[in-house]
């Protein structure tokens, strides 16, 4: 999971100096970053990136105090001091001496226009809070596994950001140049705000990097920062996708969706952690409820209705600021781990946390054994292409390839995949089920293939409501939800085109047919017939073991005793339950309007029926036409 915040005034890096770079804790004033970490117990911040070659810095290096004032609040070499007073000594004037150390755009020039600079953007890591559960109350070797995974996982994420998206930008966007080498400065924090685990990395990605100019010089220059900012759900998909197959593989686990918000795509947690362990773990989200809803009862009374989807998102933010607790004072990790273990078998006792990691690799090896660790690329396509066209409407190839990461790890349940299968899925949702929206204009620049954006024509199902539970009340289904319908309807098409009829046997094919079957993409090395499948499976046998495969990874809540068919879902119990509610209220309703007197119309005299009719309903008593 990646969220992103800005680092914009010139003091904010006191707020990351004296609270991010302390553990989120308060540093004790006079006290200096690296006494304050070794007394604390914390570990220091380390500079990532390919830039840093360019600023003399090397990869995992510590950060000091000075480097942070210099890099994200004055937007100078982390080394400027040395630099400064060397150009003093060789008889430079002060002015010249500084602006020597200054990265790009000096921060008083941007002041002096009345606009902000932008220094930074944070990038936070941090894994589901089924893997916290873990790394918390797991051994010694759980832990390393599961840091080590992070650590690689945020490595991952860093180094797509450098290959596929950062950019460079000047003369007002007219001219761009690839910049595969940023500054990042990282910090480890193990806890939140209530001193609850928490495993996250705040990531500062500095808003300054290096290209050649049109003499082939080195230059400074801002960052494409609309481009992070676009690709922030890529970045988070591909840094969940691969700590969670990474952790699965060492430990033999595996993953299953996990409702958080109703109506809201499922988070995929390991299997075997009690949902209990996790609601001891994440502290605030009850108290962020309470606030929720609250600030829904004041939404409805001043709009007079339920709030949508985007309300809900605004409301649910407002409701985490609300709650935001103090900074408190930080420990060391073994401390933290000590009192987070003390607390979990007071809670919960001995059995529930010391058997914890043999719950969830019993429920991992069930998992494995009937999910097939192949994905079925046409299926696969259609799945992404359905999900993002009827969530977005229009989409880039950024919003496709998030879904294609969602759709990996939903369906192979934390089993490791080919390298680049993302991609390949990505590219044949766009290919086969998309048309492109944007037409290059003349004279202009033609957009590179990143910018495109693209829409298909995916039957979107009709809006529903969904009854509310335990007192809250009913809201209207979530485009995710009715995307999950289009997807499935498409599917199943799918199934249907692959089986030819029973008139026609398994053993003897239709006349023409060959085994180049339109379920197989050409050339690539991951398409649907990996090695190891078995390619003489007539056309119905391979759609049955398609369809076994794609019910196995469903959700459980999906398949009580229905299929992947949209139009048995009615028959659930659930659903039935639910429209004999829905009917029993209907026809209340419909007692009370017709005992309510309707005033009658003026007669037509052309129309001796309809005339007899109303004279019916004026007589006393029920009409005959009227079911008691």
């Amino acid at each position: 999971m990646l969220s992103v915040a800005k680092v914009q005034r010139r003091n904010a890096w006191r707020y990351y100096v004296r609270g991010v770079a302390f553990g989120d804790g308060r540093r004790p004033v006079g006290q200096s970053l690296k006494d304050a970490q070794e007394m604390a117990g914390l570990p220091p911040g380390r500079w990532l990136g390919r830039g840093l070659d360019t600023l003399g810095l090397t990869e995992g290096a510590e950060v000091s105090e000075r480097q942070m004032e210099l890099v994200f609040g004055q937007g100078r070499h982390p080394d400027a001091d040395r630099i400064e007073r060397r150009l003093l000594d060789d008889g430079a004037d002060p002015a010249t001496a500084r602006r020597a150390t200054v990265l790009g755009q000096p921060i008083e020039e941007i002041e002096a226009r009345k606009q902000t600079p932008l220094l930074a953007l944070d990038f936070t890591f941090r894994p589901q809070a089924s893997l916290i559960v873990l790394w918390a109350l797991g051994d010694a070797k759980t832990r390393r596994i599961i840091e080590r995974a992070h650590e690689r996982a945020i490595a991952k994420a860093l180094r797509w950001l450098e290959d596929e998206v950062a950019e460079t930008r000047w003369s007002s966007g007219r001219g761009r140049a690839k910049t595969p080498a940023l500054v990042i400065a990282a910090f480890r924090h193990f806890d939140n705000r209530d001193g609850f685990p928490l495993l996250h990395d705040h990531c500062l990605i500095f808003n300054r990097v290096q290209r050649l100019d049109d003499d082939g010089e080195p230059v400074w220059g801002a960052l494409d920062t609309v481009r992070l900012y676009q690709h922030v759900v890529a970045t988070g998909t591909l840094y969940t996708l691969t700590m969670t197959t990474e952790v699965c593989e060492e430990l033999g686990l595996a993953t299953v969706p996990r409702e958080v918000t109703p109506g809201l795509r499922p988070v995929m947690e390991i299997a075997g952690v009690d949902s209990e362990l996790i609601d001891w773990s994440s502290t605030r989200r009850q108290r962020i409820e309470d606030v929720l809803e609250g600030l829904t009862y004041k939404y409805v009374e001043d709009h007079g209705r339920l709030p949508g989807e985007r309300a809900r998102h605004g409301l649910g933010w407002q409701a985490a600021q609300d709650t935001r607790p103090e900074k408190k004072t930080p420990r060391p990790l073994k401390q933290l781990l000590a009192w987070w273990r003390a607390s979990a078998l007071l809670k919960f006792g001995k059995q529930m946390v010391d058997g914890l990691l043999r719950r969830c690799r019993a429920a991992g090896a069930a998992i494995r054994a009937r999910v097939d660790p192949r994905v079925d690329a046409v299926l696969a396509a259609v799945d992404v292409a359905a999900v993002v066209s009827t969530v977005r409407g229009k989409f880039a190839r950024r919003h496709v390839l998030a879904e294609a990461r969602r759709h990996l790890l939903e369906t192979l349940r934390g089993q490791e995949f080919t390298r680049g299968l993302d991609d390949y899925i990505a590219d044949r949702a766009l290919s086969d089920h998309s048309r492109q929206s944007t037409v290059p204009k003349p004279g202009r620049r033609t957009p590179d293939a990143d910018q495109l954006f693209y829409t298909a024509d995916f039957a979107e199902p009709d809006r529903w409501w969904i009854a509310g539970t335990d007192g809250k009340p009913p809201r209207e289904s979530s485009r995710y939800e009715r995307a999950r319908v289009a997807s499935l309807a498409v599917q199943n098409a799918i199934h249907a085109a692959r089986t030819p009829p029973a008139a026609v046997r398994d053993d003897a094919p239709a006349a023409g047919h060959t085994e180049d079957h339109h379920d197989q993409a050409p050339g690539p090395p991951h398409a649907v017939d990996h090695p190891g499948r078995d390619t003489v499976l007539t056309p119905p046998q391979r759609a049955a073991a398609v369809q076994i495969h794609q019910q196995a990874a469903m959700p459980e809540e999906y398949l009580e005793g229905r299929t992947t068919d949209p139009a048995t879902w009615m028959r659930t119990p659930e659903n039935l339950e639910r429209l004999a509610a829905f009917t029993r209220a209907a026809n209340v309703r419909r007692r009370a309007i017709e005992e309510r007197e309707v005033p009658v119309p003026a007669a037509d005299p052309f129309d001796p029926r309809r005339q007899e009719q109303e004279q019916q309903h004026q007589r006393p008593g029920p009409s005959p036409d009227v079911q008691p």
